[in-house]
């Protein structure tokens, strides 16, 4: 007798976990995850503590504390110079895989199709299938993991319900441009089509970039989500708090499921961030020029040995082109390296729906002290 039967039955534990675990194994150095080993702001500690003390222990309201969502809110204007309403535009999420998560089961349903970009973040395509939609995968092509716009208008039809949009990107650590959002505005004007931006990274950009949000751009912000997270932005990636900004109608269909899936956020941490912004509301302004010292110190200890450094233009990580020292094969190169030299990194290939035979693994550099 069967008593389960899969949902997913080719999905397999992510690449994530597997190098993670790999790495505790043999007590290897993982430059792999992407978590920060140095500790978050005291002043931030002490806002939890004070929450938890204060008696912020029971569930918040579903759509988020309104004191956090008036601080996001403020934040928003002072880095775009938008206006939300953080009542009907702004939710609290568990960080921000649940919301885009919550938001594709909200918007995705049997028959469609949703448009991804490879190499896609692991999350996308389970949550597209568990909708019952077809995830269609069009590969950013390296060596520069650029857009082919092309290809996208393409795949776009009568089926197309949702555009899966990342930048800056995580794992090619490329940043979309205005011209690219353009792009996408023009490949899926005038059909019933949504795009979800994976913006989690919007502070975490080098050499003097501006992060192009969708909320600014004026034909995607009507039919987006765009989704942030502390976890990055305050580099604490275990506070697990996210938010999801969308116009009011898309907001209600993802409030929708949100209540049913995860209902409410840890009570004591968003009274602690909405503190923290409240005391520090240009906090997020120093972070680039804080990873960008991080990455150039890295390329810097790199710069000499076999491997290409390609271009960080943001996220927390650096690609590494092993093509002067390996063959093709990034997963038996990461492989290599950690059981050689005790060095756990990320390959691309696991992100791609079908695996192409890449010289490029992906390291963390936030780590670089």
């Amino acid at each position: 007798m069967t008593f389960a039967r899969s949902k997913l039955p080719d999905v397999g534990t992510t690449i994530f976990t597997v190098m993670s675990r790999r790495a505790r194994e043999l007590g290897a150095l993982n430059l792999g995850q992407g978590f920060p080993d140095y500790d978050i702001d005291p002043r931030l500690t002490e806002l939890v503590a004070a929450a938890m003390s204060a008696g912020h222990n029971q569930y918040a309201p579903m759509e988020g504390l309104l004191a956090l969502r008036e601080a996001i809110a403020r934040k928003l204007a002072l880095s775009y110079g938008l206006t939300v309403d953080p009542e009907t535009q702004i939710t609290i999420t568990l960080g921000g895989t649940e919301a885009i998560y919550s938001a594709i089961q909200a918007v995705v349903g049997p028959g469609d199709e949703v448009i991804a970009f490879d190499p896609a973040y692991d999350s996308y395509e389970p949550a597209v299938r568990l909708a019952g939609a077809r995830c269609v995968r069009v590969p950013l092509q390296p060596p520069h993991f650029r857009y082919d716009w092309d290809r996208v208008r393409s795949c776009v039809n009568d089926r197309t319900r949702l555009v899966l949009f990342n930048s800056p990107h995580n794992p090619t650590c490329t940043r979309a441009s205005v011209a690219d959002l353009d792009a996408l505005a023009a490949a899926t004007r005038g059909r019933d089509i949504l795009v979800l931006s994976d913006e989690v990274y919007e502070h975490v950009v080098f050499d003097g970039g501006r992060h192009c949000t969708v909320l600014e751009h004026p034909e995607l912000a009507p039919r987006s989500f765009a989704v942030f997270s502390f976890g990055k932005t305050l580099h604490a990636t275990g506070l697990r708090v996210g938010y999801c900004i969308a116009p009011p109608v898309l907001t209600r269909e993802l409030r929708k499921v949100h209540q049913f899936n995860t209902f409410s956020i840890a009570h004591a941490l968003q009274h602690a961030i909405a503190h923290y912004l409240e005391e520090k509301p240009d906090c997020w302004r120093t972070l680039s020029a804080f990873f960008q010292a991080k990455r150039d110190r890295l390329r810097a200890a790199l710069e000499g040995t076999a491997f290409a450094l390609p271009k960080a233009e943001g996220t927390f990580f650096q690609l590494l082109d092993f093509s002067r020292l390996a063959p093709p094969g990034d997963v038996a190169f990461a492989e290599a390296t950690l059981a050689e030299a005790g060095v756990a990194t990320i390959p691309l290939s696991p992100f791609y729906e079908k695996p192409p035979q890449l010289s490029v693994v992906r390291q963390a550099r936030q780590h670089a002290r």
